[in-house]
């Protein structure tokens, strides 16, 4: 009796009760399919409203910058700040900007250009390749070198901005385009990230294949690993760009011509003047709009493959 007991509850039929029984459990619940794993409609609302806040904060001061360049001075001061003046005359101020003080803001863009440009290049090669070492291969110190990476995250780049004036100062490198590139070379975060994304789009298995097949060590990573990097890799390209294109406190204390300064520092100089001369102000306000002109371009271009770097590599397939 037992026995026939034990095989009614294992057979084919009592496994088709326990799927009716369970079927029923979760029509009961009210969910059903994938809704059943999902999000509840109170959770997605708040995070939608927290996120439209956040969008709100970071899109305001740009649409102030936007309007208040189509502005005369008088205008600017005289009107409300999120709306239009009489007279619009953006390019007036544009041209204006381009031409002052001898046309010194070309210049500061180029130089922008070439700190941002060259230094996230750069600082991404050696980042992922620093990342995929550290993921790949097996050696003494590794752990110590992890926490001296994450240590390199913690600290601000204006605490260490001083200390480098000292050491350049000692070689004769000072007010050079060089002391402003050489610093913006090391991204401790770019390699932090291309070391978590490289340990799970980076297959162990490849790379043996590879080496099976006769290939190097730096043909496996230039010819196996980068391409499975690319998301990484454009990623910290665009964080390292952003940061030096924005960096403030490292040319201020590095730098002294003003033919070096970055667009930055010379926008400060500009406002510093506004107190003797209230045309400055606007030549402030065309400048920061036609800065934050090649950071927009260069998030939308990059968007689908920045998307991509920050949750490609977050599940390993």
């Amino acid at each position: 009796m037992n026995t026939t007991d034990t095989k009614d509850t294992t057979g084919p039929d009592a496994t088709s009760t326990r799927a009716s029984g369970t079927g029923r459990a979760a029509v009961s619940d009210g969910r059903t399919g994938t809704r059943e794993a999902g999000r509840k409609a109170t959770s997605t609302i708040i995070i939608t409203a927290i996120l439209a806040i956040v969008a709100i904060y970071f899109l305001v001061p740009v649409y102030w910058v936007v309007v208040n360049a189509t502005k005369s001075t008088e205008d600017l001061f005289g009107t409300n700040g999120f709306w239009f003046g009489e007279n619009f005359q953006l390019l007036d101020n544009l041209k204006a900007v381009l031409s002052a003080n001898g046309g010194i803001f070309p210049r500061w863009a180029l130089n922008s250009v070439i700190y941002a440009g060259i230094g996230s290049v750069v600082a991404t090669y050696f980042a992922v390749a620093a990342g995929y070492a550290l993921a790949k291969y097996r050696f003494p110190g590794r752990r110590f070198v992890y926490v001296l990476v994450l240590g390199g995250v913690l600290v601000p780049g204006t605490a260490v901005a001083l200390p480098l004036f000292f050491l350049f100062s000692s070689i004769g490198i000072t007010n050079t385009y060089w002391s402003v590139l050489i610093p913006s070379l090391v991204s401790p975060f770019g390699l932090f990230l291309s070391s978590i994304y490289a340990g799970a789009a980076v297959s162990d298995e490849m790379l043996e294949a590879g080496r099976i097949d006769g290939v190097g060590e730096l043909g496996l990573f230039h010819r196996l690993a980068l391409p499975q990097l690319t998301p990484a890799i454009v990623t910290v390209v665009l964080f390292q760009f952003v940061a030096i294109w924005n960096n403030y406190m490292l040319p201020l204390v590095m730098l002294a011509d003003e033919e070096l300064y970055p667009i930055t520092l010379g926008l400060d100089n500009w406002r510093a003047q506004t107190d003797r001369l209230p045309e400055f102000y606007q030549l402030t306000t065309g400048g920061a709009l036609l800065s934050v002109i090649p950071l927009a371009i260069l998030i939308l271009v990059l968007q689908r493959f920045w998307r991509g770097g920050l949750t490609e590599g977050s599940v390993k397939g």
